[in-house]
């Protein structure tokens, strides 16, 4: 190992104070005066909130989507060709799409004060039938998760080749459907965001658990019309993000606007339930693949038709669009063959958004070719385990090779 530039080993200079208990987090912040926040989430998957009642006694301390009149909602926009945007308001308004989806928000001198105006809250719904498959969502009588698109679909992908030319001519073909189940991420450290507004410089700080402190930033700033130089992100340790904090998420923003109402500090702190039913989702795939090989088991195309349960939002600045872009162009791997053929969609469902996880989609596409490939070998009697070194791309194909021949 080289002991200077690149694979030098390097000392780590955070350790000491982690070690000793000294790291610093969004819970470890506190703020004089500030106040915590709990929110009433959706308990249905779909359906139109008829009213939300709130006690007299709590008027002053609870908050619904009527109260941010002046709050513009999330907006993911992307300038993918055929992208269907969808506007994420802070508070549901209208509608629910997604069981744990921010109905209100209840503020008092402690979580637990909080938590107890929260269970006082009712909200009338008019449950509407909800798509909770993605291949049943893409039907013609599925219900609509926005009624505006007319279908279920964010947007589709797609890697066009003629797998005609070897189809009909192939010694081998095989077809597997393969799905994958919906997962969670699990860090140590949930989400959390406490927020503060200086009335005199009037600027908004935000210590908030993220990976992309500029997307909050921007984010925020879009949806309550500041400026870029009127919010400061400060990003303190974060105890594990995977990629499920660096988007913007409704309550970075809902927490800005009460510390501005308020004008005192805020804070929220995601507890398991929200996380588990509200957030950090990813990885629901679906694919049927086809593989066409000669009679020695050798591929010679590929194709798949594939889709992506993205839930009910897409993710500002973008998250719906990643796993399907990810599956189209990851799944022929390093493998070598001629012709592939893929189609993958990003399905909209009454489940709450999936969000990026680190290698975004490469454990399903690995699974898919992997699985593919061994198919493939048992038809002329080869054993599996080698099929996918005898795939591989040779070295004057692979660049990894000539990588590591570099001085």
């Amino acid at each position: 190992m080289s002991d200077q530039g690149v694979g030098a080993s390097v000392l780590r200079k955070e350790d000491d104070r982690f070690l000793r208990g000294r790291g610093q987090y969004v819970a470890d912040f506190r703020l004089t005066g500030a106040r915590e926040v709990a929110f009433v989430r959706s308990t249905l998957a779909h359906g139109r909130i008829r009213n939300v009642s709130v006690p007299d006694e709590h008027k002053a301390a609870v908050f619904t989507a009527a109260d941010l009149c002046n709050v513009k909602p999330i907006r993911a926009s992307t300038a993918l060709s055929g992208f269907k945007h969808s506007s994420e308001p802070i508070l549901a308004k209208g509608k629910v799409r997604y069981v744990g989806e921010l109905v209100a928000m209840c503020v008092a001198p402690s979580r637990a004060q909080a938590e107890d105006i929260a269970e006082t809250i009712a909200v009338d719904y008019e449950e509407l039938e909800p798509v909770v498959d993605m291949l049943a969502a893409r039907q013609a009588d599925a219900p609509l998760v926005h009624e505006e698109w007319g279908d279920n679909v964010f947007v589709e992908f797609s890697q066009d080749g003629a797998i005609e030319r070897v189809a009909d001519a192939a010694a081998i073909k095989v077809t597997r459907e393969i799905r994958t189940a919906r997962q969670c991420m699990f860090p140590m450290e949930g989400r959390g965001v406490v927020a503060q507004w200086d009335a005199r410089l009037r600027f908004l700080t935000l210590i908030t658990a993220t990976q992309m402190p500029h997307v909050v930033q921007r984010g925020v700033a879009e949806c309550l019309g500041l400026g870029d130089g009127s919010v400061r992100v400060i990003s303190p340790d974060v105890g594990g993000g995977f990629g499920y904090k660096g988007l913007l998420c409704r309550e970075e923003v809902a927490l800005a606007w009460l510390a501005i109402r308020l004008g005192m500090p805020v804070r929220w702190l995601e507890d398991c339930r929200e996380h588990l039913s509200a957030s950090a989702n990813c990885r629901e795939h679906h694919y049927r693949i086809t593989g066409y090989a000669d009679r020695n088991g050798r591929l010679l195309a590929l194709d798949c038709v594939a889709a992506v349960d993205a839930g009910a939002y897409s993710v500002y600045p973008t998250s719906s669009a990643l796993e399907p872009a990810q599956v189209a162009s990851l799944l022929p791997g390093p493998y070598d063959f001629s012709l592939y053929r893929c189609r993958a969609a990003a399905v909209a469902t009454n489940k709450c958004p999936i969000l990026p996880y680190r290698g975004v989609a490469r454990s399903g596409v690995c699974l898919g070719i992997g699985v593919t490939l061994a198919a493939l070998a048992r038809q002329p009697g080869i054993e599996p385990s080698g099929a996918p070194l005898a795939h591989l791309a040779p070295p004057p194909q692979d660049p990894l090779d000539s990588w590591t021949n570099k001085e």
